[in-house]
Formats: structure tokens, sequence, C-alpha cells
């Protein structure tokens, strides 16, 4: 593999502008910018709100905002005044790609929505991102992720059997949407190398959640059957979970004849292995609450380290349960390079968490941490060939601004 960082993206050459609060959008062109994308950050002029989201790293610097918006420059336009809307549509002309995740409706009340933005630069991609899609009954509602994780299925389907509902630890619709986003820019952009012209993209956090739900479907379009939540357990085949260790906590999967036999052996569990009730994973999901009582009575008495050595010694599927403390120093990970330091003109050094895309020939860039609000104004006005003193007016206006 190349290493990441020192040849050209595969996307070098393409130009997105990004329109993006929180998650979705910006996730969405971080991806485009480890890709090699020049991706230019529209921001008001308070900013992202992810900006004012700590913890930070220094006074005004998001440690959050650090890492999603790194490799980017930030462009300060006040859309709601006519030049600074003339200075969007004439970034828009010179982009290939524009990805927004604004309430339905926002940037066309602006007269900056994709048929207008589209009529004057056909050529362009314009991606939408949102709660509930650009239509239907929900469109207008506001859409943050435990709405759209609550509204997808996804809560009815987490936590304890017992317990109440819960959300996926991390903001899953908004980040499945973000990446949804990014592949639909990818296909988009073959597709115009073929024909010449964009198209517009419609991607919601609601339908992203949905789209997960894989074996939920398989259950009730097959039976009618309301998938519930099963804590850590499989959907349809045991042993597979987490299960309890003397000092902590494993996860296993033992679903075929020959790790299901693995895990008895390495547990000193032959008798289990001998009751005819368990020779399939089916029959075992059936009685699971009894399998997985006999496979923590052995577990439990183990710790974690041990339970893993012995699976792993068998060939049976298994892991600890890492804490993030551990997952941020995990040798493995390391020894991927998969940690990396973006430099922040103020607080330098900043830890990001690298991409999972590896190529054979082309690179994953690192660029700079997010950018400090408006840093990039002048530069990408000057690009699209704004003079100087128009830019200095621009910039008195209030139209558009930076950060000194």
């Amino acid at each position: 593999m190349v290493a990441a960082g020192s040849g050209a993206g595969p996307l070098e050459g393409v130009t997105v502008l990004e329109v993006g609060v929180f998650m979705a959008a910006p996730f969405a062109t971080m991806q485009l910018a480890d890709l090699g994308a020049r991706v230019v950050k529209v921001e008001p002029t308070d900013g992202d709100p992810t900006r004012a989201t700590g913890p930070f790293l220094a006074e005004g610097v998001s440690s959050p905002f650090a890492r999603l918006n790194r490799g980017k420059e930030s462009v300060v336009l006040d859309l709601k005044s006519e030049d600074g809307r003339a200075a969007f549509l004439r970034l828009a002309g010179a982009a290939d790609v524009l990805v927004e995740n604004l309430r339905p409706g926002a940037l066309q009340r602006l007269g900056l929505g994709a048929d207008a933005l589209r009529a004057v630069h056909p050529h362009l991609v314009y991606a939408s991102g949102s709660g509930f899609g650009q239509d239907g009954p929900l469109a207008s509602l506001p859409g943050l992720d435990i709405m759209a994780q609550a509204r997808s299925g996804l809560m009815s389907i987490t936590g304890a059997p017992e317990g109440e509902p819960a959300k996926v630890g991390v903001p899953l619709c908004d980040l499945v949407c973000g990446l949804y986003l990014a592949m639909a820019v990818l296909a988009a952009l073959h597709e115009r190398a073929r024909t010449g012209v964009g198209q517009s993209i419609d991607v919601s956090l609601q339908e992203s959640g949905v789209s997960l739900a894989v074996w939920e479907a398989g259950r009730w379009f097959a039976t009618g059957e309301v998938p519930q939540r099963l804590g850590s357990a499989h959907q349809s085949q045991a042993p597979y979970q987490a299960v309890r260790t003397a000092d902590g906590w494993a996860t296993l999967g033992a679903i075929t004849p020959k790790t299901w036999a693995g895990l008895c052996r390495a547990l000193d569990l032959a008798d289990l292995f001998d009751d005819a009730r368990f020779a399939t994973s089916s029959t075992r999901h059936a009685l699971r609450e009894e399998v997985v009582g006999r496979v923590e009575g052995a577990t439990s008495q183990l710790p974690t380290t041990e339970v893993v050595r012995r699976l792993e010694a068998e060939g049976v599927p298994c892991a600890p349960i890492a804490d993030f403390g551990q997952v941020f120093t995990d040798e493995h990970l390391a020894a991927r390079d998969f940690f990396w330091d973006a430099q922040h003109p103020v607080v330098g050094p900043v830890r990001q968490l690298g991409s999972p895309m590896r190529f054979s020939r082309s690179s994953t860039q690192r660029g700079g941490a997010g950018p400090d609000l408006g840093t990039g104004t002048r530069e990408a006005l000057l690009s699209v060939d704004y003079t100087e003193q128009e830019v200095d007016a621009l910039l008195a206006s209030g139209a558009a601004g930076v950060r000194a």
C-alpha cells in the first residue's frame, strides 16, 4: 500500500463546496478531502456551530471541529446579502460538487437551491443531506441524529432486553448519511464523466438508518415478527455476543460447527458439545439463555486475557471489549499508522483518526487541522477572478469575512 499522504489522492483536481453544519455534510466532505479533493467550507460570519462545541484545544479552537474539518479551507460569506450570494455563485461555477445539510428549502429560499444553481452551472453535482429527505410529510421537521435513530427503528433494537431504548453510542445516522453522501457524489461524478452533466442527490438520515436493518428486515418481511432489543446478542445465531469474564467482558462468535466445537474445548464444556439440543446454531439460538448461561459460567471464572487466549488457540472468533482509551493507544492501529497529527496554526499538532481507505497506487491525504474561521476567504475569491480591490470591498461590506 502507498503510505497515506505520500502521493496524489484519487480525487485530485476535484473541487467541492460545503455548506455544512455539525456532522453529515462535514463528515462527507472530510472523506472527499481525505481522497484528495479540494474542499471549500462556506460558513456564516459566526461559523459552523461545531466550532462552539468542546472540549477546546485553545480559546476558540474546538477539538471536534479540528478533526471533522481537516484538510478544508474556510470561506466566510453572508448568503443573505446580494454580494455574498453572487460570490457563492461564482465559487459554485468553479466547483464540481456542492454538499449541504441545511434544513430542506433553506438554500432554495436564498435562490441557491439545486434547480437554481444547476440551471446556471449544469455540470454541478448538488448533494443534499437532511433528516428526512427533501420531500415527504416529514421533510420540514428538524432532523437530528437521535430523531433519525428513533424513526429508523435503530433505537428500538439497541439496549438490554428489559432496559430502555438506547441510541447507538456514536451519531450513527449522521455518520452513515455522510458516507452515503460521499459515495453518491463519487457515483455522480463518474456518471458526469460520461454525460458532461451533473445531477442532484438527496440522502436522509432516517433512510440511512433504515438501510442498515438488514437482519431485521429479513425477519419482519419473512415472518411479520417485530425485532426486539437483544443487548449484544445476534438476531438469529448463538452464541454470538458479549460474555462476562472475571474482570470484564469479551465477545465471541461460535456459530459454525468448527468454532462451536472449539469453544467447548477451550472452556472445558464437553457435556455442552455432546448435548444434541445444541447441535446447530439455530437450535442454540432458540435456547440462547441456557447456552450463554453455561458459557458465562466458565468465562466468568477466568480473566479476559485468558478467555481470549484460550478461544484464539482454538480458532474461535473473539475479542476483548476495549474502551476508547485502549483503542486510541492500540498497538495494531499504531503499527498500521492509523493515527496521525495534523498541524494547526495556534495549537500545533492535533491527533487525527486515520482514513480506513487504503490504496495501492493513490494515497489518502493528510491535510491541516480544521481551519480557523474565514482564513481561506481571500484566496478562494481571488481564485474565481475577484480582484484584490473587489475582495477588500466585500470584506468591508460584511458580505465576506476573515479572521485576522
